[in-house]
């Protein structure tokens, strides 16, 4: 059984790994997220990931939480998608690029579409 967890070591926060993310990862669009990816070969399967709710869209820290908070728990309960069988070293950012606040629904919705087309891309 997997753990629904999201541990420290899951979290990307290498400023190396952000910037070779960047820029030479791939990207794509599935509303409300900007999602961009970077994947490698590597003998122990990891996966790191960034949340981020841009302080350009909501100026109000509680909003840019609440949103940081949906997306994480929609990954948390769905990260499985991403099958660990395969061995490869796997950064991911999330960015919320809507003005809007979406109900958590369809910001699970979202983040299932995104793991899913991610999984079948790698």
């Amino acid at each position: 059984m997997m753990e629904h967890t999201l541990s420290h070591e899951e979290r990307l926060r290498s400023l190396g790994a952000i910037r070779r993310m960047f820029e030479n990862g791939e990207s794509g669009f599935v509303f409300p997220f900007r999602y961009v990816w970077f994947a490698e070969a590597d003998e122990v399967p990891t996966t790191g990931v960034l949340f981020s709710v841009p302080k350009k869209f909501h100026k109000r820290a509680n909003k840019r939480n609440l949103l940081r908070r949906r997306t994480k728990e929609a990954y948390r309960l769905q990260k499985q998608i991403l099958s660990p069988d395969k061995k490869v070293h796997l950064d991911m950012a999330l960015i919320y690029s809507s003005k809007e606040v979406l109900p958590y629904k369809n910001v699970a919705h979202a983040v299932r579409k995104i793991l899913e087309t991610i999984a079948e891309r790698i």
